[in-house]
């Protein structure tokens, strides 16, 4: 009757009779199976391990407040002791003692490395991460100025200019020591070992200008260099000798990288001994500005 009755009213052949009962009570399964489902979970309720309700209120319970600028602001240590430091002076362990976060100690000698200064007490605020309470706490015992004064702060370790009324002495810069470069202001221990270094790499200095090429050494301090030194008119710098010295040896002046080094050396085995200055025109990674600062050290025997 139900198939007549569907072939009747739809106009359906056999086979879509056939599959229309049998889909029919599958619709009715899935739109009354949800209500269904619901009404026997509110009578009958669901088993939950304890574990797992003990773990879903923990997590209900927990609340997360991050801080403003948390991802920038290094939380300090709890200070051993507290006493008066000068930051300009002291060392990475004094700063240890006070409470300083071992990345922040670190950053304000690498920031005194690089010539910076730190000339009142809110100049520690101005280093990346400093944390506000704890640069409160120690705000009584930094020994530095609350506000900028009329006259230059100069750190316990910097050696003035020169004394009141007293001319500063004229001294070679091919002969001086470190504790000679550390009486011209803003030169310490640190600049003073690269000058000698660097000066040591050279083989001397033939001009003032290069000062400039030490690492961290401002205009500044080169002009106050300058004017406190000489370089000896018959100075003579230490020579390499181009045509015997090594691949090695020649590519550690700091005029010479390692490629030129090597195109040096591999010149020498192509064509032969190098005469003079012409010669080294010759070598194609050899520009003329670099021939005129390497001429004064290196010779041709």
């Amino acid at each position: 009757m139900i198939h007549r009755w569907l072939k009747n009213f739809f106009g359906f052949s056999r086979s879509q009779v056939n599959a229309c009962i049998v889909l029919l009570p599958l619709m009715a399964i899935i739109i009354f199976s949800e209500p269904l489902y619901h009404q026997w979970t509110v009578r009958y309720g669901i088993h939950v391990p304890p574990e797992q309700q003990k773990l879903d209120s923990m997590i209900t319970e927990w609340r997360h407040e991050p801080t403003e600028n948390s991802s920038a602001v290094i939380p300090a240590k709890r200070a051993t002791s507290l006493f008066p430091f000068d930051p300009n002076i002291i060392g990475e362990d004094k700063f240890m003692l006070l409470g300083f976060h071992e990345k922040i100690a670190r950053r304000i000698i690498h920031y005194r490395d690089k010539g910076g200064r730190f000339r009142i007490k809110s100049d520690l605020m101005k280093m990346y991460g400093m944390d506000s309470s704890f640069y409160k706490r120690i705000f009584s015992y930094i020994q530095l100025p609350d506000a900028v004064s009329k006259q230059p702060y100069v750190a316990e370790n910097k050696t003035p200019e020169r004394e009141p009324g007293k001319a500063l002495l004229k001294f070679d810069l091919n002969m001086a020591d470190t504790a000679q470069l550390k009486k011209i202001y803003g030169i310490g221990e640190k600049r003073a070992l690269r000058i000698v270094a660097y000066r040591e790499k050279l083989g001397g200095f033939v001009t003032m200008e290069q000062l400039y090429e030490v690492y961290t050494l401002d205009s500044t301090v080169v002009e106050k260099l300058a004017k406190a030194s000489f370089i000896e008119q018959t100075f003579n710098p230490q020579k390499i000798n181009i045509n015997n010295a090594s691949e090695q040896e020649l590519a550690t002046h700091p005029y010479l990288r390692k490629f030129v080094a090597k195109a040096i050396v591999a010149y020498r085995f192509q064509h032969g001994k190098i005469k003079d200055v012409e010669d080294l025109g010759k070598i194609q990674t050899l520009d003329a500005k670099t021939i005129q600062k390497i001429k004064p050290y290196f010779n041709f025997d």
